[in-house]
């Protein structure tokens, strides 16, 4: 029903994948699969009510109104199955922002954060640049998958005071089940550390897997969880800065809207808001088939990788981010980015960046038409 095959030239759009590549890799020319985006259009029913909202011809203030959260609330009850409450929704202009805003609402400087790597970075900039200590606890890497380190973290969960938790997780793919998250949730609410779950993929699961919001298992853990959601990853609006965050413990939730206020993030982009409404309340259908899509680029991805003999790649059950293993190419990080943007001519995000465990790794964006997967992966095969 929709055309995912349909190949859109982004160059000179302002793009920060296309038209980066020159600074970011030392090549205009790469094939440019790193920054987590999509190359898919933005569903039409979305672009449609942005056209209409812009055909008026004043862009003033705006505001939030009831049907944008009731919006928001029907999605995560019939996409998450998490009964939620409008006056819990907190607006932010993106996660990373979210992020940080915690970190400075609810720890002190020198306070510990745990982070659990290979991660998403800027979780680690979130750390260092607001002056807390980071408190490591990588994951555990058995037969290809990952898990947490449950006695690692009882030992960590000591010495913080926050969590920043990626779920499902970025760049690992893996879709936390309900006994994870609530064991994790566990040792932290001993611990009196709060949880950070940064949920901006939970849209994003292959079929087969189901998300489970980490706030959604237990009014307890509700009490000690920040949720960051947003329609970004999940309808391809990153450029239009509107996130949610989802706090139902009062006192936390005004915490969290003091460190807001501070620095005026309240009105938020008025694109934004229309857009978020649209995806919600017309994207199921759309969103289904995309997951499909990913699902059968990831099968491709992997098959092909089968036939080489070192290459592997991460199970996928969520995200479209594929995270490719080269180690057995016995080569250095260096050597692995450097072959892969002057041999190969691709652009894929650096394992190293994302901490502890990213080693001889390498991340790949899959959401793009199967002929741009099918054309990296034949670059691949030349080189390795």
């Amino acid at each position: 029903m929709f055309d995912f095959d349909k190949i859109i030239n982004r160059e000179y759009t302002a793009s920060v994948k296309y038209d980066l590549r020159q600074q970011y890799f030392g090549k205009a020319g790469v094939l440019p699969m790193w920054v987590a985006d999509m190359d898919f259009e933005t569903p039409e029913f979305i672009r449609n009510a942005v056209i209409e909202r812009a055909r008026h011809p004043i862009y003033g203030y705006s505001i939030r109104t009831d049907a944008y959260y009731q919006s928001i609330v029907d999605w995560l009850d019939r996409r998450w199955h998490w009964k939620t409450e409008k006056e819990w929704i907190l607006y932010s202009p993106g996660i990373v922002p979210a992020i940080n805003f915690a970190v400075q609402a609810f720890t002190e400087p020198g306070d510990g954060v745990i982070v659990q790597p290979p991660v998403y970075f800027p979780f680690f900039n979130a750390i260092k640049n607001n002056y807390r200590k980071q408190v490591l606890n990588p994951l555990i890497r058995k037969d290809g998958r990952y898990y947490f380190d449950f006695d690692g973290l009882e030992e960590k969960a000591k010495e913080a005071r926050l969590l920043l938790l990626s779920s499902p997780h970025n760049p690992v793919g893996r879709c936390w089940q309900k006994e994870d998250l609530e064991q994790l949730a566990g040792i932290c609410i001993r611990n009196d550390v709060l949880i950070l779950s940064d949920e901006i993929h939970g849209d994003l699961i292959l079929p087969g897997f189901k998300h489970t919001p980490t706030a959604s298992i237990s009014e307890e853990i509700a009490e000690h969880t920040i949720t960051c959601i947003a329609p970004s990853k999940t309808f391809n609006l990153a450029g239009l800065a509107t996130s949610s965050v989802i706090i139902s413990n009062k006192e936390l939730r005004e915490s969290f809207a003091n460190a807001l206020e501070r620095i005026h993030i309240t009105n938020g982009n008025i694109f934004g808001t229309v857009a978020s409404m649209a995806g919600y309340h017309h994207g199921d259908v759309w969103l289904d088939e995309l997951m499909q899509y990913i699902r059968d680029n990831f099968e491709f991805l992997k098959e092909s990788l089968e036939k080489f003999e070192t290459l592997d790649v991460a199970p996928l059950e969520a995200t479209y981010l594929a995270w490719i293993d080269f180690r057995k190419t016995g080569l250095k990080d260096k050597e692995i980015k450097d072959k892969l943007i002057h041999e190969a001519g691709l652009g894929l995000s650096h394992g190293p960046l994302f901490g502890t465990g990213g080693e001889g790794f390498q991340r790949m964006n899959l959401a793009a038409p199967l002929s741009v997967i099918e054309e990296a992966v034949e670059r691949l095969g030349k080189v390795f």
